[in-house]
Order: C-alpha cells, then sequence, then structure tokens
C-alpha cells in the first residue's frame, strides 16, 4: 500500500519543473545587458561543477533562427563554468540564449537569458526551453531512484543481520536477499538505460539510441552505475555461498556494503560544493547506517513472523540499531549544515522544509524504535524467567518411598508467556518499517532539491539583471478588428529616469495607428502612483524619453488602448523596476 501510493505520488508529481542542485552564479554577458559591440563568447558560471551536452547553447538571433556556435566547453574557470563561441559578426538586436547542463550531482538544469547588441529589438525571439525532465522520463527515474534506495537497504541490513544476529531461521532471510539483489539489479539498468533521456530531457524513447547509451556509458553518472553493477556481480557470487551452507568471508561482505554506498555518495550531493572528501564519508556512513538499520528491521519483521528467533538474537540487533542510529545523527547533521548553510534556509527553501519533514519522520521513527527496545526487553526477561523455572523443574528430585506418583493431568496448548511480548515487538517493528520506507522516500525527493546553500549562493552572487525591459499587453475592445497588442519597452528599466516606448500592432500583426494611448504606473507596496508615462504619438510608435518611477519594486502597469471615439479597453500587467 505505502509503496504504490508513492508511485503514485511520483507520476503526479512528474509535471513540475525539476528542482537540480547546479544554480546560475553568473552570465557573462550579463542578463538583459545591451552591448556596444558583439562577443565572441558566452560563458555561464555555476555554484558546482556541471557536465556538457551536445545541445547545452541555443542561440537564437533577433528574428528567431538559430546560430551556428562552437562545441560547449568549460572556462577558464574550470568546470563549474560553461562557454561556447559566438559567430564573428553580430548583427544588431536582441539575442535569445537557451542552454542546459548536469550538475555534479547527477541533475540536469537549464534556463535562458537575452543581450542585445548595439540595441534592443523591436521583438524578441522566445525559445521554450522546456522542463528540465520529460514528466514520463522523470518520474520513471524518480521510481528506479526510489527502488535502489530501498533495495539497497534491505540488502546490506539483512545480510548484516545474519551475520551479527546469527538467526536460526536462515531461507527466508535467503529469499529476502535474492529479492533485494535482483530488484537492485533491475532499478540500476533502468537508471542506466534512462540517464540519457532524463539528462536532455527526452521521452523514454530516447534511451533507445545507441548513442545515448554510449553517452551515458562515458559519463560520470554512468561510470557509477557501471560500478555499482560490477559490485552487484561480486554480491552475486557472496550470495552463492551463503546459499550454499558455505560460510562467506565477513570482510568481503563489509567491502561490498561499504563499495555499494560510494557509489551513491560519488553521484549526489556529496561529490560536489564544499568539503567533498568529508562530504562523501559522511554520506557513505549515513547510507551504510540507514541500511544496517532499516533493512535490519526488516529481516528482523521477517523472521519474527516466520520463526522463534532468540531473545538473545534480538537484543543484539536491538545494540546494532542503536549504533546505527549513533552514527545517524552525527552524519545527518553534517549534512544538513553543509546542504542548508543557514537557519533561515530551513523554513526559507524548499530542501529547508522537506528536510524538517524528514527530521519529523525520524523522530516517528526513533519513537517506534523505542517502543521496540522496551518490548525486546520485556521478552528477553520473559523467556530468562522461562528458563529459570523449566531448570529448577528439572532439579526437583523424585520422592522416595510412600505412594507412587499419580500421573500428571493432560496440560492444554498453552502458548508460551512469551508470546504476547513477541506480538508486540512485531507490531511495533512493523510500524518502525513502514515509516522507515516514508523516511526513504522523502530522502529520494531530497536528493533532488536544490540545497539552501547553493540556493543562498546563486542569489547572493548574481548580478542585477540590467537593460531593458519588454512586456507585451493583448487587448481586445470587443468590435470586429478591434484587437491586437502593444509592447512596452522600458528602458534601462531601473529608479530614476527611464525611457518608454509603446508600438500598437494590429489583428493582422502590423503597425496599427490609434486613437490614444496611455501607459500609467502604480507601486501599490508604497501606496505610490498612479504617475502617468505622458507617452506622445511620435509616428509609428507612442513614447516618452523623461519617465521617472523613484523606488524600486513590482509596479502596475495599465495600459490604456482607445481604437475610436467610444471603444477603449484598459489592461494591467506587472513590471519589475530595479
Amino acid at each position: 500500500m505505502l509503496l504504490g501510493t508513492l508511485l503514485v505520488l511520483f507520476l503526479l508529481g512528474g509535471t513540475a519543473p525539476a528542482s537540480a542542485h547546479a544554480a546560475l552564479r553568473a552570465t557573462d554577458p550579463e542578463d538583459g545587458s545591451v552591448l556596444k559591440s558583439a562577443p565572441r563568447h558566452l560563458t555561464l558560471t555555476f555554484t558546482e561543477s556541471v557536465g556538457l551536452l551536445d545541445d547545452s547553447f541555443r542561440v537564437l538571433d533577433p528574428e528567431g533562427r538559430r546560430l551556428r556556435t562552437g562545441e560547449p566547453e568549460h572556462g577558464t574557470d574550470g568546470g563549474d563554468s560553461a562557454r561556447v563561441t559566438l559567430p564573428a559578426k553580430l548583427a544588431e538586436g536582441t539575442y535569445t540564449v537557451a542552454w542546459r547542463v548536469v550538475s555534479a550531482d547527477s541533475h540536469p538544469v537549464s534556463g535562458a537569458f537575452t543581450f542585445s547588441v548595439g540595441k534592443p529589438s523591436l521583438t524578441t525571439a522566445t525559445v521554450d526551453t522546456g522542463p528540465a525532465e520529460d514528466p514520463a522520463t522523470k518520474s520513471l527515474y524518480n521510481i528506479a531512484r526510489y527502488l535502489a534506495y530501498l533495495a539497497a537497504a534491505l540488502l546490506i541490513g539483512a545480510a548484516t543481520f545474519m551475520a551479527v544476529c546469527r538467526p536460526p531461521d536462515a531461507p527466508v532471510l535467503l529469499k529476502l536477499l535474492r529479492a533485494a539483489w535482483w530488484t537492485l539489479l533491475a532499478a540500476t539498468l533502468a537508471l542506466l538505460v534512462l540517464r540519457a533521456p532524463y539528462e536532455t530531457g527526452e521521452g523514454p524513447l530516447g534511451s533507445l539510441s545507441f548513442d545515448s547509451l554510449s553517452r551515458t556509458l562515458t559519463s560520470r553518472p554512468g561510470a557509477v552505475l557501471l560500478a555499482r553493477l560490477g559490485l552487484l556481480a561480486v554480491a552475486a557470487v557472496y550470495l552463492v555461498r551463503l546459499t550454499g551452507r558455505r560460510k562467506p568471508y565477513g570482510w568481503a561482505g563489509a567491502a561490498l556494503a561499504v563499495g555499494l554506498s560510494v557509489t551513491w555518495a560519488a553521484g549526489e550531493h556529496a561529490s560536489a560544493g564544499i568539503q567533498v572528501p568529508v562530504a562523501m564519508t559522511s554520506s557513505a556512513l549515513h547510507l551504510l547506517a540507514t541500511a544496517v538499520w532499516m533493512g535490519g528491521l526488516a529481516a528482523l519483521l521477517a523472521t519474527l513472523y516466520r520463526a522463534r528467533l532468540t531473545p538473545a538474537a534480538v537484543t543484539r540487533f536491538s545494540r546494532l540499531a542503536f549504533a546505527s542510529v549513533t552514527v545517524l545523527v552525527v552524519t545527518g547533521v553534517y549534512q544538513s549544515w553543509r546542504g542548508l548553510g543557514s537557519w533561515d534556509a530551513l523554513t526559507g527553501t524548499t530542501y529547508g522544509r522537506l528536510l524538517v519533514l524528514k527530521l519529523v519522520a525520524v523522530a516517528l521513527l526513533l519513537a517506534a524504535a523505542a517502543v521496540s527496545r522496551r518490548w525486546t526487553a520485556r521478552l528477553a526477561t520473559a523467556d530468562a524467567a522461562a528458563v529459570v523455572a523449566e531448570k529448577e523443574h528439572e532439579r526437583v528430585p523424585e520422592p522416595v518411598g510412600g505412594p507412587p506418583a499419580l500421573p500428571e493431568a493432560p496440560q492444554a496448548d498453552v502458548p508460551p508467556p512469551t508470546d504476547p511480548q513477541r506480538r508486540a515487538l512485531r507490531r511495533s517493528v512493523l510500524a518502525e518499517v513502514a515509516v522507515g520506507a516514508a523516511v526513504l522516500a522523502v530522502t529520494t525527493i531530497l536528493t533532488s532539491t536544490l540545497p539552501g546553500r547553493a540556493q543562498a549562493e546563486a542569489a547572493a552572487e548574481s548580478p542585477a539583471v540590467i537593460g531593458a525591459s519588454v512586456t507585451v499587453v493583448p487587448f481586445d475592445v470587443g468590435t470586429q478588428g478591434g484587437h491586437g497588442k502593444v509592447q512596452i519597452t522600458l528602458d534601462p528599466g531601473r529608479v530614476g529616469d527611464d525611457s518608454i516606448e509603446a508600438i500598437v500592432f494590429g489583428p493582422d500583426g502590423g503597425v496599427a495607428t490609434v486613437p490614444e494611448l496611455r501607459v500609467s504606473f502604480t507601486l501599490p507596496a508604497k501606496d505610490v502612483g498612479p504617475i502617468d508615462a505622458g507617452v506622445a504619438d511620435k509616428g509609428g510608435y507612442w513614447g516618452n524619453s523623461f519617465l521617472n518611477l523613484p523606488l524600486a519594486g513590482k509596479w502596475e502597469m495599465k495600459v490604456t488602448v482607445r481604437t475610436s471615439e467610444v471603444d477603449q479597453v484598459s489592461e494591467t500587467r506587472t513590471v519589475t523596476v530595479r
């Protein structure tokens, strides 16, 4: 039921814009800038290192035609920059740049910006950058990632449970291990196949291309997934030894667990940003502790339902779980600090809010674990008392002489006194497993969300957008041919003196003449305005070179178009003045 709910949530959430982990710090030329001469290169700078695609840059000229550019490459600043060479001569006007890269922790990110050569164009080419991922590909990829987390936790945790707790019923755990191995293998293959269309934003069928697969195999995420497949092949040999009742090498199992955890650390948040070596170590330990606890709980639950597990074995796992929780707390605090960067990010960013949700879920998990520990202690005490009573009964001497002992009445099939404790322990462990699955789901979403530290760095270092602000306002007075649009250019769109130009286009897209055009500005947040823009007919366009907007903020621009003596309409749009 829980897994089905999670799959539905992933599918329904697939249409939302994806959050990636490399945030754009700066563009050169700056977004919205007006240059006197054409640049030779475009350079983007990010908060972390990025990978480049064949189609990382699409540059459109003022008429919407795509320019032939050089191959994308990293800039002189290193892997956290992307650069492309432009044609030698660029015509005057506004150029639109759509870009797409892959962040160091394997998530794609895209966007667009504009710059002008000479002066801004009256019309600007528009380009749809599309979602960071195709919705279907994103959903399938996220499901595979969650199943990989789940299977890895079950594989590592169940194997550790068998080695440490030595349960009497090994076959049920061997089935659990085989199911986890096959699930992890299938999820890893799915991630490998879906990797290329996930990066490029294509549909799942994009994975059928040989070029897509070869590109994935030569990328860092592809290398990480290949390493995981290699470790799974070795793990298969380990499981064969277990199935054949041969004692596997303990050091080999530990090495496999560490290796699998490193494949996650090398492909997600820990592999980029600050303190990478410490972060990767912490991330690997965090995953190992999670797997030992969560996977061990699943193994404990399966054994409790299928066999009479000794209290000693349950006690050993309880101690192992306590050690795992200690590691989780230490590594979790460090990773939270590294990802958030400030207390404000805890409530002011999506990453922070998801982290709070995860902490609440972990608190519930710890509460369930505390209940399990109490029932474990009661079970151990009850079983110990039963063992003592049985030994005392065995030591009672038979009477010498006297009448012969009467035969004992047959005893009813009464359950042992520890059965209520076992049933209660099964229920509390089941609750732990359910909450643990939810924690893994939140963790999967968290690894797909821009960390608060990166978001704050990008906001602090991004330059203010300068240059002309262009707004298109459609209008319709409700009469035959009484519709069109007004294109309004506010230059430079900053506090102080600005110039404003407005061009009216008719139903056929051509420049139209209207009897009157009025534009006014109001700043509701400061109760300023309306300020009349004072536009006058300049012959082909309406304009005013001396519009003064005294404050920064989001202004409401009211545009009134009169098409005849009696027909007019007003439309309002929001414009940002910096």
